[in-house]
Parts: structure tokens; sequence; C-alpha cells
């Protein structure tokens, strides 16, 4: 937290693959196109071999990660924002553009406590009087903006009520934390934190984070034991045109063939 206050899955050398999968079945689903179309499979997967990757290349990418960016773009469920999904398990967030396409994935730390919630009040307490039952990540669907920060500082908020928001590594963050070394270690096991809010690299900030949202977006953060149907109500996979299995072998093949 900052501001407001004093202060199943798919192989990881898979995932460029994946992504374009899912761009291309949510661009098929509103452009009316076959699935096997050359060209939209070749223009997707150049969008994601351009995306910044600060994933480290053993980690896996979750279907349901997949699976809910697709059915935002197809559904349009992100109004024409861009948008990210929060994948709390992994330690992991992926930025889309307002067209759908991948502009960026980075590990992220994350609230130390599990859970898909947030205390009452929370957001009005100082950082030292959260207790840690109490520092999660709420999982849902928020509308996120920039808004005044402490030290006449301005910060994108995820969910200004609980004072959720995502940002750069703080340069005086508690030396005993190490959070810049568990940004950087190779698993998820180590980045849960934070007070609740979402922490990236300094480099990725500023890349991708701001630029992308700098008018808002929407924040998809998937949920730690709630369903996604329940952190999401909105969600069918009903929507998408074909199945995860086909789109992805179709995607597959162009790719050998490449």
């Amino acid at each position: 937290m900052s501001g407001r206050r004093s202060q199943t899955t798919k192989p990881r050398s898979a995932f460029i693959r994946t992504a374009s999968a899912t761009l291309f079945r949510a661009a098929a689903l509103s452009a009316g196109i076959a699935l096997a179309a050359p060209l939209g499979l070749t223009a997707v997967a150049q969008t994601a071999l351009q995306a910044i990757d600060e994933v480290d290349p053993a980690q896996p990418i979750a279907d349901q990660v997949v699976d809910l960016a697709a059915w935002v773009i197809a559904a349009g469920d992100n109004r024409g924002l861009p948008f990210a999904v929060v994948d709390k398990r992994a330690a992991q967030v992926l930025i889309f553009g307002a067209n759908g396409k991948l502009r960026g994935l980075a590990p992220a730390l994350i609230g130390s406590a599990v859970g898909d919630d947030s205390a009452p009040g929370v957001g009005d307490r100082e950082l030292k009087d959260i207790p840690m039952k109490d520092r999660t990540t709420p999982a849902g669907r928020f509308l996120a903006a920039y808004g005044p920060a402490a030290g006449k500082q301005r910060a994108l908020w995820i969910d200004y009520e609980t004072a959720v928001s995502i940002h750069p590594l703080a340069d005086n963050s508690t030396p005993k934390e190490k959070r810049k070394e568990r940004l950087a270690s190779p698993g998820p096991d180590d980045n849960r934190i934070t007070h609740g809010c979402i922490n990236v690299s300094k480099d990725f900030y500023p890349r991708v984070v701001k630029p992308t949202f700098e008018k808002g977006g929407v924040f998809y953060v998937l949920p730690d034991s709630r369903t996604i149907q329940a952190a999401f109500p909105g969600y069918d996979q009903r929507i998408f045109v074909a199945s995860a299995a086909e789109a992805n072998k179709t995607t597959n093949a162009s790719f050998v063939a490449r």
C-alpha cells in the first residue's frame, strides 16, 4: 500500500504462443474471421513478441490468466480501456492496451496475507497498524485511476477506498523485507510481502504501467480461493469462438511453420 497514508498452467516457454492464441481467439470473435487465418495469427504473434517480458522464462503462465484475458477482449468487458490481469498465486501482472494488445508482463510483489477481501477500514489505517492477517490484495474487477497521494504525489489507485495501488519498488522500503531480492527471485513463493499494494520493478513501471494507465483502466485481480465466477460475475467461457485447445493447436502449428 502507498500514498494515502504516510506511507492448470502452460510451460513458460510456450507463453508467446499462448498469448497469441488468447488475443486471436478474441479478435476472431469480434471480427468474425476463422481461427486458422494465417495473417491474423502472424500479426498477433508479432504483437506478443514485442511485449516487454520480465517474467523468468522458467515460470508458467496460468491457463486461467489466458482465458480471462481472452474473455475480457471478446466480451468488451474493459469498455475500451487498457487493462491488467494480476495473478496473485503466480505473483505476475500482465498489461494490455485498450486494443487488447499485450504490452508487457512482469513479476510482482503482493499482499503478505492470503485472502480475497480487504478488512473493513483498512484504507484509513497507518501501515504499522495493519495486522498481518489484514494485509491482503483484494480480488475482483477494479476501475483504476491516478489520484493524489501522500507527499503531494500521484498514485495509480486500483482501489482507493482500501488504499491499494500499483507502484514501483520504493527506495525507502524496509531493508529487512528484501523486496528487490524477492522481486528478482525466479519463483513466486517469496513475493507476498506488501501491505496489500502491488509492486513492480522500477523499469517496468515507467516503461509499461504508467504510459498504459495514464488516463485510467481496469484491473482484474485473480482470487486466491474464490472461484473465478465469484470474482468476476460476468465471466463466461462460452463466449469464446473455439476452445483453448483448438486455438493453441492452430497457433503452435503456425509457429512450427515459421
